[in-house]
């Protein structure tokens, strides 16, 4: 059943309200909800209040919050009824549900366990390494793009004296670029894969080993492994120290998990680290919320939903006005189309709508002096979610031609919600803006590690919903597998092409020769 030709939305759809003729000060003063210091203003959204009602009902008639609360319960949400799947659960919430006592299913309460006493060994693990000025993590994926964008959001809490690099592609010259400006007789080097056996991250810790020993140094006492139980990778003997990834925590998840931990309490500090938690720990709570009226992280994916089933637009653009979230929307890019960019639904039945749309984004201004002349005035129509901060984060700024550049950046990001939805009419049609173009405006005071943890699981939680408004698993990644098959079965062609042999993958060959 195709539950998006809801009658009411479908009405609305088919002559959906002009922002052009809608928005008023009183307007946005309406059109905004809040939860735990976050504010979602949407009044640059082509919604009125009764197509929220519709949207509304229509999580209620989905039972999105009864799936959340299951999700959180430690039931296995990463499935497809009657296929071979992962079949597990998506428990990348219980790693920040640490600071209470309340009482969890045996599931939950264990993972709440383990992730406790990784963060006790992670105590010890700090206090063994306070000589260290640089950590690098080699990983990819969700190994590599959450972990850099939370770290570069947070830098400004950095320890003085230590810093964060990250190694992710099997490009050689990032590994040797990266490791050959620093100290590494003061460099700890964190690998991270839950296989312990990823093609880059391996590729990339051979290489980095390497340059340990060119420097006269015993890779062991640098390198700390973040994996799997029982991986390649869970081997004392070649490792410093180990913290574990459990088959619960999606790679795109797992940031709050040790995949992010040691990194974040190494160059921030653990209390820092800790706040991020329990930022992240609020969020999960406001999003077992079961009035949808009063859920952010669903009314979020509810405008989505709008936006891409109803509206059918393609595209979403994540424009955050803070230059410290700038590798922010490449981590919510993987959050979202990994989890959401699928074409059969939890029974395995291929679906008769759109599921995630295509993520992207910059930071503003940057974008404004950039793509944002076809956002204005292009043929396709791309939705913004714009995020935004009261306050700066240095706490400095100077007061220029009358403003300071906060208010600056401020009145941008507001300006520019503004101009999109009002448009521009001129008797030049090159000046010509037909406006009408949804936008929304996520805003909180300032972005600290309680904010940032915050703002994680808000976007996490608006991914899940949203799939399992279309009913699909947004727990697995099928789609990456195929790749990477074929990229083993290349590099064994380049293998036997350089011993002599007759290569066995003869469109790999053909592609080979171009490089002669």
């Amino acid at each position: 059943m195709n539950f998006f030709k809801n009658p009411e939305l479908f009405r609305a759809s088919q002559n959906p309200p002009d922002l052009r003729k809608l928005l008023t000060p009183e307007r946005i003063a309406s059109f905004q909800t809040e939860a735990v210091g976050l504010r979602l203003l949407y009044a640059t959204e082509r919604v009125t209040d009764t197509i929220m009602q519709a949207l509304f009902n229509l999580a209620q008639d989905r039972e999105v919050v009864s799936h959340m609360k299951a999700m959180q319960a430690g039931e296995r949400v990463n499935s497809i009824h009657g296929y071979e799947s992962e079949n597990r659960p998506a428990l990348h919430t219980a790693m920040r549900d640490v600071f209470d006592s309340a009482q969890h299913p045996p599931i939950v309460q264990a993972a709440i366990d383990l992730a406790k006493k990784e963060i006790e060994k992670l105590k010890t693990f700090l206090a063994d390494v306070e000589d260290f000025t640089d950590i690098v993590q080699i990983g990819i994926g969700g190994s590599s793009l959450g972990p850099e964008a939370i770290y570069l959001g947070l830098e400004v809490y950095a320890i003085n004296g230590r810093r964060a690099h990250f190694i992710s592609n099997v490009d050689p010259d990032e590994t040797t670029k990266v490791l050959g400006r620093l100290d590494l007789s003061k460099t700890l080097i964190i690998v991270v894969s839950k296989s312990g056996s990823t093609l880059e991250t391996v590729t990339n810790e051979m290489l980095a080993r390497e340059k340990l020993k060119d420097a006269g140094l015993n890779p062991k006492d640098h390198l700390i492994a973040v994996t799997g139980k029982g991986s390649p990778m869970d081997d004392p003997a070649k490792y410093r120290a180990s913290f574990y990834i459990w088959d619960y925590i999606g790679g795109r998840y797992s940031v709050t998990s040790m995949v992010g931990g040691v990194m974040l309490a190494f160059a921030l500090g653990i209390e820092t680290y800790l706040d991020f938690l329990r930022g992240a720990h609020e969020m999960d709570l406001a999003a077992l919320e079961s009035n949808p009226e009063k859920n952010l992280p669903l009314t979020g994916a509810l405008l989505g939903i709008w936006n891409r089933n109803f509206l059918n637009l393609p595209t979403v653009a994540i424009i955050p006005y803070a230059q410290a979230l700038a590798r922010f929307p490449a981590h919510l890019q993987q959050l979202d189309m990994e989890s959401n960019g699928k074409h059969i639904n939890k029974e395995g039945q291929v679906v008769d709508y759109n599921t995630g749309p295509i993520i992207w984004g910059e930071p503003g201004t940057n974008g404004q002096h950039s793509f944002f002349q076809m956002i204005h005035q292009g043929t396709t129509i791309v939705p913004l979610e714009i995020i935004g901060f009261k306050e700066t984060q240095y706490g400095e700024d100077l007061l220029v031609q009358g403003s300071y550049s906060q208010e600056k950046l401020l009145s941008n990001l507001f300006a520019q919600a503004i101009a999109l939805a009002q448009g521009q009419e001129n008797a030049n049609p090159n000046k010509v803006f037909k406006g009408n173009r949804p936008s929304s405006i996520l805003l909180a005071q300032k972005l600290d590690p309680f904010t940032m943890g915050k703002l994680l699981a808000y976007y996490e939680h608006k991914v899940v919903f949203q799939g399992f408004i279309w009913n699909i698993n947004s727990f697995d990644q099928e789609g990456v597998q195929l790749g990477k098959k074929l990229a083993t079965e290349m590099i064994k062609t380049f293998t036997e092409i350089r011993d002599g042999e007759n290569p066995s993958y003869q469109l790999g060959k053909a592609y080979i020769k171009q490089l002669e």
